[in-house]
């Protein structure tokens, strides 16, 4: 009997989680319409536009030149865009990881930040890209091939200090591969944010206490990125 039980109890509770799965992608469906374009950077004219925060040394380089922001890091690295974020929105942008034998060559940290603030701070731009430093901020994360590439995660900072997982994926098909171009599209929309690569979406979050506004931010550590094509679209 006790078997029995509990094996309702395992039936009851599967039937639960995918009762509650279909609702928060019920919650989630709609994604809004493309609206006017907010910014976009090709890369032309330098940082002007971006607040790059890491330890300069010979080995490490963030520029922007004939239409790429190159993150060349021998360690941490955030790269801020200047501009703060509101409102339901589209960001999208090109990055490629390089492997073609540099010095900072490593397959690993596609990596972001959203909607990010500091709850004790105005001014965002303080860090030096150390990743602890960043425990404490409001935000959205997503880092895809992280830990040596071995996993995919998406997370919400609270901005109190807990990182707290919102999703995890592993397998190959969520890593990395050298030298693709990868297609990144994030959206804020309505209470609902997701991140989408090469067209799939990874993660898809109906948040209770959604982050409405804030700065957005590439991030890695010890790599080497190139990254096209940024833009933010408002969504309607």
């Amino acid at each position: 009997m006790n078997a029995a039980r509990a094996a309702a109890t395992a039936v009851t509770l599967a039937l639960g989680v995918l009762t509650s799965c279909a609702a928060l992608a019920q919650d989630c469906a709609s994604w809004g319409k493309q609206g006017a374009l907010l910014h976009a950077d090709g890369f032309e004219q330098g940082l002007a536009s971006w607040v790059p925060e890491y330890r300069a040394g010979a080995a490490s380089r963030v520029a922007a030149a004939q239409g790429k922001l190159t993150i060349d890091v021998a360690g941490d690295a955030t790269v801020w865009f200047k501009p703060e974020l509101s409102g339901d929105v589209h960001i999208s942008y090109r990055r490629t990881m390089l492997m073609r034998g540099g010095q900072n060559d490593r397959l690993s940290d596609l990596n972001q930040f959203w909607m990010a603030s500091d709850p004790r701070n105005a001014n965002l731009f303080t860090r030096d890209g150390t990743f602890a430093q960043y425990d404490a901020l409001s935000l959205y994360y997503m880092g895809m091939g992280g830990n040596s590439n071995t996993t995919t995660r998406f997370r919400k900072y609270d901005g109190k200090g807990q990182r707290v997982l919102l999703g995890d994926m592993a397998d190959s098909d969520h890593l990395l591969l050298p030298n693709r171009e990868y297609q990144i599209d994030i959206s804020v929309y309505q209470g609902c944010t997701r991140i989408a690569v090469d067209g799939e979406t990874f993660f898809t979050y109906r948040d209770p206490e959604p982050l409405r506004k804030g700065y957005f931010g590439f991030r890695t550590t010890h790599s080497r990125q190139e990254i096209t094509d940024f833009k933010v679209y408002r969504l309607e």
